[in-house]
């Protein structure tokens, strides 16, 4: 057992079961009575409980932060409760999960005032405990690495949270209310089964990090580009990355597309008289190439590649888009160009990302 200082009792990783340190906690909680010293951090970690100890509420009512990671922890009793001034809660790889997992009354006792960060990460969970909706002091919120099948509407009550932490579930979707929350800093989403992105959350206007990667996005919603903060975005992992380096391959056009192509590209004159009406038709159904570098068309044979788009300087957001052949991706067919006009700069050709960029949206 190590005491660090008169405020802090380190005894993590001494294999203690809950008997033994009942009693250690109740001598040392005399002690500390008869000081008079405050003890206010209290690690726990890597032990044998299976309870919280009954002396730890009235041992030491001064705590501010609580380790109790790595037991086998199946509930967190009402000794915390009486932790009036805990701020830290640090209780992940447990076993918690179940409908006693937290205490009665939590949503009422001093910590829903004064619990800023909560570490359930690692335990049993499949869904999100309605009283930890009401811990409006709540900064961080960790609950990766559990068996979450949803994020309820109600996660917007939690209007000081900054950091949200819930990758590693089997989340399908996320709801608009993620939005309402104008504090949140860091969102992390990743390894779960989300298939799309609502575009309230771009009313998150003090993101800097969201991760994405690992889960089952097709596309990104345009609303995303409002998030001028965002500094970090993984995206890795997802179909709409796989299709960016599958659509690389490209089936050669149709002798008809070709002659479409020339007729339309060397503006060669013609008139309904010297056509045929389907003909005419499919002449009409021209695409110009997005690439300003390009002045190509297509008809049926296009390419359908990420489009990525600067983003705040920062690095390039991915959206989809089309061109007319493979050629207009090369690096050596359509160089990085400088322009003055806001509708030539969202049209620039992805291969005109620098490779750094590119790799820190699609790597994360």
């Amino acid at each position: 057992m190590e005491e660090a200082g008169a405020a802090e009792l380190n005894w993590s990783r001494l294999s203690v079961s809950t008997e033994t340190l009942e009693s250690e906690l109740e001598a040392r909680g005399e002690e500390r009575r008869g000081a008079r010293e405050a003890l206010l951090r209290l690690l726990l970690p890597h032990n044998r409980l299976v309870s919280l100890p009954r002396a730890l509420g009235s041992g030491f009512p001064h705590l501010q932060l609580l380790d109790v990671s790595g037991n086998a922890l199946t509930a967190l009793g009402p000794e915390l409760l009486a932790l009036r001034g805990l701020r830290t809660l640090l209780a992940k790889n447990n076993r918690l999960g179940g409908p006693s997992a937290l205490p009665k009354g939590l949503a009422q006792s001093p910590l829903c005032r004064s619990l800023q960060v909560l570490n359930l990460s690692g335990n049993c969970f499949q869904e999100v405990p309605a009283s930890l909706l009401e811990l409006r002091a709540l900064q961080t919120l960790s609950l990766g690495g559990n068996q979450l099948q949803s994020i309820p509407a109600e996660i917007e009550n939690l209007q000081s949270l900054e950091c949200l932490y819930l990758g590693g579930n089997f989340i399908k979707e996320i709801p608009p209310e993620l939005g309402n929350l104008p504090s949140l800093n860091y969102l992390v989403l990743c390894d779960n089964k989300i298939q799309s992105v609502p575009p309230q959350l771009s009313q998150l206007h003090s993101l800097r990090s969201l991760s994405l990667h690992n889960n089952l996005l097709t596309y990104l919603p345009r609303e995303i580009l409002n998030l001028i903060h965002l500094e970090e975005l993984s995206l890795r992992g997802n179909p709409l990355v796989v299709r960016f380096v599958r659509d690389l391959t490209y089936d050669p056009p149709t002798l008809l597309e070709l002659a479409a192509r020339t007729i339309k590209i060397r503006n060669i004159s013609y008139t309904p008289y010297d056509l045929p009406g389907n003909l005419l038709r499919y002449l009409g159904s021209a695409s110009n190439c997005p690439n300003p570098k390009c002045g190509g068309v297509y008809f049926d044979c296009c390419v359908r590649q990420i489009k990525f788009v600067d983003f705040c300087g920062k690095y390039r957001l991915p959206l989809m888009h089309y061109l007319c052949s493979p050629e207009c991706s090369s690096p050596c067919s359509s160089a990085s160009h400088s322009s003055t006009s806001q509708s030539e700069s969202d049209s620039e050709d992805e291969a005109s990302v620098a490779a750094r960029r590119m790799q820190k949206v699609l790597l994360g």
